[in-house]
């Protein structure tokens, strides 16, 4: 039922984009779209030991044989579906994208340099994070469509509450730059997990939470019409404090007031969908927020056209005990061949030209 649902989606959205065109057909306007898209890459970790990281529990590492090739293939899997997100609607692959769970540049840069994605001229935005995993956020941009003029990291201090040693996780990217130029802001987050359970962990995503909307209100302190999208693998559910809460997101758009956030994926959770599944429960984990300048109707700057999960049927384990699942890369057997315990989640932005 959740698969046909996911493919109902698809039918809706294809079925509203070539009304929607046919109707700028008939008035003779051309519109530029681009798609913006999230996607958690599952351990995309290289077959090197760094002594600096705990990169030899990660699953490459695991591998006992044929590292190499199980590296080579993950790449492949990756830059498959980064490059088919969206393609169905612009022909292209995306604009924009977040990344998360990359051990460093060089796998982004065998990613990036793949011969499905070579020719979109992507480059990198990447630091490397204080994360004890080794595992970091990045961004990938076509050079042709977005230029950056800002990258700046932002730390997150988080302590145990037992013994109040350090917690070291994930930085926050923020990217500003020129889309069809127009200034906009990009952060790319990977939460706090739910490790030792949700409760037990809460604190952790309100903090991170917390940091992410300092990140905003300081953009909208220097430009109050500020373009910003926050997008990421959260580990919360859009109907969590962290969201719903702190960030204070809206799932209308007519809910969202002055300097406010509007979250797509609200009512793609509350009519039970998701991006990621355990114990037969699907989370909806990974998700793009916008704020109140992308909403208006006036296509004569970028505005949010249509929010979706990409959820293509081979990115769907089709057999075994967790059939219905995201494909994903690593099993307790090894590589899988699969891609990610993820789905990816994508906007487009759309502009009359």
């Amino acid at each position: 039922m959740k698969n046909t649902r996911f493919r109902l989606i698809k039918i809706s959205l294809l079925v509203t984009f070539i009304g929607f065109f046919t109707n700028i057909g008939a008035q003779e306007k051309k519109y530029k779209i681009h798609t913006v898209a999230f996607y958690n890459l599952e351990n995309l970790f290289d077959t090197i030991n760094d002594p600096k990281k705990f990169d030899e529990y990660s699953p490459m590492m695991e591998l006992k044989t044929n590292k190499q090739q199980a590296y080579e293939q993950k790449i492949k899997n990756m830059a498959r579906v980064l490059a088919d997100i969206g393609r169905d609607v612009t022909g292209n692959a995306p604009s924009i994208i977040g990344v998360c769970e990359v051990e460093n540049k060089t796998v982004l840069e065998d990613l990036v340099n793949d011969s499905l994605l070579v020719g979109n001229d992507y480059g990198i935005i990447h630091f490397d994070s204080p994360d004890i995993r080794g595992i970091d956020v990045a961004l990938l941009f076509q050079k042709k469509a977005f230029s950056p003029t800002h990258t700046s990291t932002h730390e997150l201090k988080l302590y145990d509450n037992d013994t109040q040693k350090r917690d070291y996780t994930r930085d926050q990217l923020l990217v500003s730059g020129l889309l069809e130029g127009e200034p906009i802001h990009i952060i790319v987050n990977h939460w706090p997990s739910r490790r030792g359970g949700e409760a037990k962990s809460e604190h952790k995503r309100l903090a991170a939470a917390k940091l992410n909307k300092y990140i905003i209100d300081s953009l909208q302190v220097i430009d109050p019409y500020a373009k910003i999208l926050t997008m990421g693998d959260l580990n919360d559910n859009p109907n969590n404090k962290s969201i719903k809460s702190v960030l204070k997101a809206k799932n209308k758009p007519s809910k969202v007031g002055f300097k406010g956030i509007y979250n797509p994926y609200m009512d793609f959770y509350k009519n039970g969908l998701g991006t990621t599944a355990y114990r037969d429960n699907w989370s909806l984990f990974d998700q793009i927020m916008l704020t109140k300048p992308f909403l208006e109707k006036d296509y004569s700057t970028l505005r949010l056209y249509k929010a979706s999960i990409f959820n293509k049927i081979y990115l769907i384990q089709n057999d075994g005990p967790y059939k219905g699942y995201p494909f994903r890369s690593w099993s307790d057997s090894g590589f899988s061949n699969g891609f990610s315990d993820h789905f990816p989640v994508y906007v487009f932005l759309i502009k009359e030209q």
